[in-house]
């Protein structure tokens, strides 16, 4: 018997990882001119400057909820082993597939009473998800008991940085963020929001800066304020097709400490569609959110 981990495409794990890990990634959804779309499990399978492209020429996209049968059927090939299981979803605070993991495991623990089904919410959304799932791979792998996994992920929750700009501030608009004259105001006056992750996995604009190069100085500043233990961390970058930015970014880091890993990937789509194209976000464990 072994602790399967489990997470959503929204994790936005590079393909390696989720190779070298043993990790099992829940496809999610969009929808676009009517037709469903699962999204990519792993970030090099998904086109961004194609579908961010689309974004920009103001396709009608938005997100499609995940089917709590598809996550059942997931974890069903796991259990019929003997594996426990541990899902790391996406933020209960801006998505519904938390709930829809919790209704799979009600489904499932009647056909499988000897096994234990854990769905923890990540209070995260993005690459901020694949560094908890991470973790929970690593605690695994160490042999910790599902007691421990659960009570050592919690703990990293606690502590989960992400810290993000977007470039285009009407797609914050159309997801509830900002209201119209708002995001009118900040295009024209090159007003750059600095969004976080707040303690209740929801999302918050905490400042807005004058241009761009401000706005990246200013997420890297956070995690030189914040980021514990750096050298030992797994640090993650993701990008709405500005892989320019991101390398910048990534320079930052390694200037103010060079962390154990650095991740660069394209941001996937199923939350891409809500910061839209030029979105630029930084994640690492830090002394609280």
């Amino acid at each position: 018997m072994s602790i399967a981990v489990f997470t959503d495409s929204a994790a936005n794990i590079p393909a390696a990882k989720i190779e070298e890990l043993n990790i099992h990634v829940i496809p999610c959804s969009y929808e676009l001119g009517g037709k469903i779309i699962k999204c990519p499990s792993v970030p090099e399978d998904f086109d961004g400057h194609e579908f961010y492209d689309m974004l920009r020429a103001k396709a009608e996209v938005r997100t499609s909820m995940t089917n709590s049968h598809d996550i059942a059927e997931a974890f069903g090939t796991e259990l019929s082993k003997g594996n426990d299981i541990v899902y790391i979803s996406i933020s209960s605070g801006i998505s519904g597939t938390f709930n829809a993991g919790r209704l799979a495991a009600e489904e499932l623990r009647d056909k499988y009473p000897e096994r234990r089904i854990e769905v923890f919410d990540s209070m995260g959304a993005g690459l901020g998800i694949g560094l908890l799932a991470m973790k929970a791979a690593d605690y695994r792998d160490e042999g910790l008991n599902m007691n421990a996994l659960i009570e050592r992920l919690a703990s990293d929750r606690s502590g989960l940085c992400e810290y993000f700009t977007v470039d285009d501030l009407m797609h914050l608009r159309r997801g509830g963020r900002l209201s119209g004259i708002a995001a009118m105001v900040g295009t024209v006056l090159n007003v750059k929001p600095l969004l976080r992750g707040d303690e209740e996995g929801k999302i918050v604009v905490f400042s807005k800066l004058r241009g761009r190069k401000k706005a990246i100085e200013a997420i890297a500043h956070e995690y030189e304020a914040k980021a514990v233990d750096p050298q030992h961390q797994r640090v993650a970058i993701s990008h709405g097709d500005c892989p320019e930015d991101a390398e910048k970014l990534a320079g930052l880091v390694r200037e103010i400490a060079e962390p154990k890993e650095l991740i660069i990937a394209m941001h996937e789509p199923y939350t891409g569609i809500h910061v839209g194209p030029g979105m630029l976000s930084l994640f690492f464990f830090g002394a609280g959110r």
